[in-house]
């Protein structure tokens, strides 16, 4: 017998979820949280969440179809959060990692907010253009909670699946809140003659403890198998 061999592109894979389908978008679910006053916030640790991750912001993410079967993987190895607060600079890599939390990304927004005259270089007035650009991860801390840390490139999530699910392959995953519930970084690069944008990039985390990993059908939401603690892969038939 011949086996067809071939990769499904990430674009095709990370097919979009409708609404009826999808968990509810993260900004949404982040932008609630930030509203709340502090006394609401520090009650929302234990909290339940759920959360697509975004396919198209996950380079490791493959869907490989041999024969009848699919091979879904995701990679977790570069999933380093590297926010200060999440730097441990003495940590030993033989056993440990410089990053204490990983991330999935969920969600990324941009924002054009107008433009206005500037001369930054001598004698040119430019019109120098203002973009925001909102980016939404999970973080925790528990990833070694599924599987043994690894010295691998393809340490990760993975899932056989029917041939039937190749091209409409999601991911999403459930989690707790922890402390601090949310947070938030901002990064600001001044329009110059060159590159004529005030740019402003702000990633938020939702920070949780993972729960668990579904590999779902973005064309109906149906989960295809589970992965739970202790698991790195799941199968369906």
């Amino acid at each position: 017998m011949i086996f067809l061999r071939s990769v499904i592109s990430v674009v095709a894979a990370a097919a979009i979820f409708s609404p009826a389908q999808a968990a509810e978008p993260a900004d949404r679910q982040f932008e609630a949280l930030a509203q709340l006053p502090q006394a609401s916030l520090h009650a929302k640790p234990g909290e339940k969440i759920e959360v697509d991750v975004d396919l198209s912001a996950s380079s490791g993410f493959t869907v490989e179809v041999v024969g009848e079967r699919v091979e879904a993987r995701y990679r977790m190895a570069f999933n380093q959060l590297t926010e200060g607060w999440s730097w441990r600079p003495l940590a030993d890599p033989a056993v440990d990692d410089y990053y204490q939390y990983k991330f999935l990304p969920l969600q990324s927004v941009a924002v054009e907010r107008g433009e206005y005259a500037h001369e930054d270089k001598i004698g040119v007035v430019q019109q120098m253009k203002v973009s925001w650009r909102y980016d939404y991860f999970l973080a925790f801390e528990n990833l070694y909670d599924f599987y043994p840390r690894l010295v691998d490139d393809n340490a990760g999530f993975s899932a056989d699946l029917p041939a039937s699910a190749a091209g409409h392959v999601g991911l999403r995953a459930r989690a707790h809140l922890i402390e601090p519930v949310i947070s938030e970084s901002t990064t600001f690069w001044k329009a110059t003659y060159g590159k004529p944008t005030d740019f402003t990039l702000k990633k938020r985390y939702l920070m949780g403890a993972l729960d668990e990993v579904d590999f779902v059908d973005t064309n109906n939401g149906r989960i295809l198998c589970r992965i739970l603690p202790g698991q790195a892969h799941c199968s369906a038939r």
